[in-house]
């Protein structure tokens, strides 16, 4: 965790305006929730441009700590996170309240729901050898999907569309075929991914819808005593039934091996049947769109880590591309209408290390 800062002094603003601002408005949040400002310090940084600080309540208030996102507009806009924190709110679930807010400058304080990460455990757990630690952080993350998605109006989240799919998994060529790698596909490779990109699309298109997170994964969940608590989920939307779940098997910065993969994902399958989800009722099929949906989040993320590096100047998120060139290939590969992306993947990973990917 990132050390305390001492004094709002040793955070650091985009400009002088900007500092005003939010002083301004702490200023003006500070009494009714006992705030001490001197107390301020960085949570955690976002690959958005938002960021977290942590500040603490006066000892008359019950002590404890609060959160403020700092989200400036116009890249960022806080109303969704606003929205479906008030879904979630009235829905039961554990996730961060919103105590004040100002929209307009892109202000929040927030619930602090602490400062342990399900990735954090889940490392902690893998390096231990805990088993029983992994396996019951993975379920109560099924279970908590589940809850989400029989208890989130999908009707009122945006839908995700072919328009918004097509355009995740534009970043790919654009920015990891191209900026990244310093490639220039020919017009028959181009053919080979436009025809993959169509599949993707379809078998998206295809599956029922409900609430979708779009980034359920360890990272985004925190270890609480009420389960795990959900975070940034401003980016939600109304889409395939098996898109959180191929986010939470197959995450960013923490890999599992198939069969336990499996394990998680035919509990969840069960328990979503048990439910009423919309699940494909043959499991084979249900996987098979776990798979496609994860290939699909994973060539759009590829482009989003090396759009990180190259246009905002965070290039810690590239240091993930193997695995998730490793992902691509792996599913792309394993079905036969993907292997001539397959094969492309492999162009672009350098064939001679394909093994190093995994």
């Amino acid at each position: 965790m990132l050390e305390p800062t001492p004094t709002p002094s040793r955070l650091t603003w985009p400009s002088a305006e900007r500092e005003a601002a939010f002083a301004d408005w702490l200023e003006s949040v500070r009494p009714a929730h006992q705030l001490l400002p001197q107390s301020l310090r960085p949570a955690s940084a976002d690959a958005s441009f938002r960021r977290y600080l942590r500040i603490d309540r006066e000892p008359g208030a019950g002590g404890g700590s609060l959160i403020v996102m700092d989200a400036p507009p116009p890249q960022e806009d806080v109303r969704p996170f606003v929205a479906v924190a008030g879904q979630l709110q009235a829905a039961g679930l554990h996730a961060p309240r919103v105590l004040a807010q100002d929209a307009e400058q892109g202000f929040l304080l927030l619930s602090d729901l602490g400062q342990t990460l399900y990735l954090q455990a889940l490392g902690d757990a893998v390096a231990s050898e805990d088993r029983g630690s992994i396996d019951r952080l993975m379920r109560d993350a099924a279970t908590t999907l589940l809850e989400w998605q029989q208890r989130i109006d999908p009707t009122t989240l945006p839908p995700y569309d072919a328009t918004l799919l097509n355009r995740e998994l534009s970043l790919f060529p654009e920015w990891c075929v191209e900026r990244e790698l310093g490639q220039q596909w020919t017009e028959h490779e181009r053919a080979i991914w436009d025809a993959a990109c169509s599949l993707l699309v379809a078998s998206a298109l295809a599956q029922p819808t409900l609430a979708v997170h779009r980034d359920y994964m360890p990272r985004n969940l925190m270890v609480t005593e009420n389960g795990p608590g959900i975070l940034d989920f401003q980016d939600a939307v109304n889409g395939p039934v098996s898109y959180d779940l191929a986010s939470l098997l197959r995450d960013a910065f923490i890999s599992w091996d198939e069969e336990f993969e499996l394990d998680i994902a035919v509990r969840y399958w069960e328990g979503a049947r048990k439910a009423g989800l919309p699940v494909d009722p043959d499991f084979g099929e249900f996987w098979r769109q776990v798979e496609w949906m994860g290939l699909q989040r994973h060539l759009k993320v590829l482009g989003i880590f090396c759009r990180l590096k190259h246009r905002d100047g965070k290039p810690k998120y590239s240091e993930d591309l193997p695995r998730f060139f490793a992902y691509a290939h792996h599913v792309a590969a394993r079905y036969s209408a993907l292997r001539p992306l397959s094969r492309l993947l492999e162009l672009l990973m350098g064939a001679q290390r394909i093994d190093a990917f995994y």
